[in-house]
């Protein structure tokens, strides 16, 4: 068992990559993730300081904060197999070898 996955998304506005995004993430999560992560969305409109205060220059961006290594991932997380791979995550369906 590797913990709570905590993951922060960043987007900017209800525009259609955020919902995209949003939509995208949502199913990465309760396919592969089961029920060990927390999610929380983030609007840099509503909430400018917080993305300041983690450097986003582009949204939608993706942070995994926990557990470490921190890892980013910017754009609408189309490609489930390249978003768990830039997280670093194994998908709690598949064992690692």
């Amino acid at each position: 068992m590797m913990g709570k996955i905590l993951l922060k998304l960043y987007i900017t506005g209800k525009t259609a990559k955020s919902e995209r995004a949003i939509g995208n993430l949502n199913r990465i999560c309760e396919s592969d993730l089961g029920k060990e992560y927390e999610l929380n969305v983030i609007d840099v409109l509503e909430n400018p300081q917080l993305a300041e205060n983690e450097k986003i220059l582009a949204t939608p961006t993706l942070i995994k904060a926990l557990p470490p290594p921190l890892r980013r991932i910017i754009g609408d997380l189309t490609d489930q197999d390249k978003v768990l791979l830039g997280l670093d995550i194994v998908p709690s369906h598949k064992t690692p070898l």
